[in-house]
């Protein structure tokens, strides 16, 4: 006669128990790592955002032939980490209103990023002009060059936008660029 054997398939419990104790140690060292990763994309979308608002103003300076702005949208003007808009000023004010022409609305950026502006020519409001040749340029003259660095902060990493006298926006990171990214 034939002895019939069987054979049990799967996992006991306590071997469960064991790989989901390893998963669990293996995870929570990889969070902080995870996070870290989170913040630098965060602040790299930021930037990219920003630098792309900046090419649109210009571009849309030289499409119309007139002067376009782009500032932060909250109603002080000051702070760029509550967002920004790109519009034609057509009160020259500097903040958008009800008879300009708004172009693009960028909302708030996540907590912890905060932005800070260096333009040589600073008062009041914060703002970026370019004229219709799509050279930057101040809210009051569109022959007067204003060129400056907006720069990006989350924790210890830092991402600056160097804007030149002809109004060429480019992204740098002191980390990696050195001396050639100052604020």
């Amino acid at each position: 006669m034939l002895a019939v054997t069987h054979t049990r398939r799967g996992f006991s419990l306590v071997e469960l128990m064991v790989v989901l104790a390893i998963a669990a140690i293996l995870t929570t060292g990889a969070l902080p790592g995870m996070s870290a990763l989170i913040r630098s994309l965060q602040l790299k979308a930021a930037a990219h955002d920003l630098l792309g608002a900046i090419a649109l103003a210009r571009s849309q300076a030289v499409a119309r032939g007139s002067r376009m702005i782009l500032a932060p949208a909250d109603p002080g003007g000051l702070d760029w980490s509550r967002g920004w808009v790109v519009f034609a000023d057509r009160d020259g004010d500097r903040r958008p209103g009800a008879g300009d022409e708004i172009i693009f609305v960028h909302a708030a950026l996540p907590a912890g990023i905060a932005i800070g502006s260096t333009f040589p020519n600073k008062r009041g409001a914060d703002y970026i002009a370019y004229n219709g040749a799509g050279r930057s340029c101040t809210d009051t003259s569109s022959l007067a060059a204003r060129w400056g660095t907006l720069s990006l902060f989350q924790g210890e990493q830092t991402r600056r936008i160097k804007i030149n006298m002809l109004g060429r926006a480019r992204m740098c990171d002191p980390a990696r660029d050195g001396a050639g990214c100052e604020g």
